[in-house]
C-alpha cells in the first residue's frame, strides 16, 4: 500500500504540529448529534482533534453533491447495521465534500476551496486523493493521521464491511488482502466472500 506523496506534502505541516496545537480537543465520545443506528459522522477538524484524546483510525468519505453512487452508499452501505456498529466502534467517521467552499483548519494549516473554471475542488480533498478526484473514495488514516490507503469506487455493505475490518483490526499490516478476504474474514466475522478492495 503506497503512501501518496501528494498527500504527505499537503498534510506534512499539520502532522508536524499535531502535538503542538492549542485548540481544545473535541471530546470523542460526545454524541449530541448522534442518532441511534446511524454512523456518527464528524468533520475533519473534529476527527483531527479527537485522536489527540482518544486515538482511533479515521475513515473519510470523500464525496460530492452530484455523485450518484455516493448517494447510494449513503442510503444502503452506511445504514447497514453491521457497518454502523463496526465503524462507530473502531473509527472516527468523516464526511468531506470535495467541493465545499468552507476552509478546513488542521493545526496551523488552512486548506481552502480552489476555483477552477466553472467549478473547483477543496485542497484537503485533493491532498487526500492525491489529485485523483474520483467519487466516492473512502480514505483510511491511522491513529496518527497518516495515510493507510484510499479506496475508490462504490462498495456495497458486504464489501465495505470487509474493507473496514481489514484496516480497522490491523490485518493490513501483516495479511495479504486476498488471503484475508478468502479465509480470515469468514472466520473472524462470519461473512461471505465478496469483490476485492481496489488496491
Amino acid at each position: 500500500m503506497k503512501k501518496n506523496l501528494f498527500f504527505l506534502i499537503i498534510f506534512l505541516t499539520c502532522i508536524s504540529v499535531y502535538g503542538q496545537t492549542t485548540q481544545t480537543a473535541v471530546q470523542p465520545n460526545v454524541t449530541t448529534n448522534a442518532t441511534p443506528g446511524k454512523i456518527q459522522w464528524m468533520s475533519l477538524e473534529q476527527a483531527y482533534n479527537a485522536i489527540k484524546t482518544e486515538p482511533r483510525k479515521i475513515l473519510i468519505d470523500v464525496y460530492t453533491g452530484w455523485c450518484g453512487w455516493c448517494k447510494v452508499m449513503d442510503k444502503n452501505t452506511f445504514t447497514d447495521p453491521k457497518v454502523v456498529e463496526y465503524v462507530n466502534k473502531k473509527y472516527y467517521a468523516v464526511k468531506l465534500d470535495a467541493e465545499q467552499k468552507e476552509d478546513i483548519i488542521l493545526g496551523e494549516k488552512k486548506y481552502s476551496y480552489v476555483q477552477q473554471g466553472a467549478g473547483g475542488y477543496h485542497e484537503a480533498a485533493a491532498g487526500l486523493l492525491g489529485g485523483k478526484m474520483s467519487y466516492p473514495t473512502i480514505v483510511y488514516l491511522d491513529e496518527k493521521f497518516n495515510m493507510i490507503q484510499p479506496v475508490a469506487g462504490y462498495q456495497d455493505a458486504k464489501q465495505f464491511h470487509q474493507i473496514v475490518t481489514f484496516f480497522g483490526d490491523n490485518f493490513y499490516r501483516n495479511t495479504d488482502w486476498n488471503k484475508f478476504q478468502a479465509e480470515t474474514y469468514a472466520k473472524q466475522y462470519g461473512g461471505e466472500n465478496s469483490v476485492p478492495a481496489k488496491q
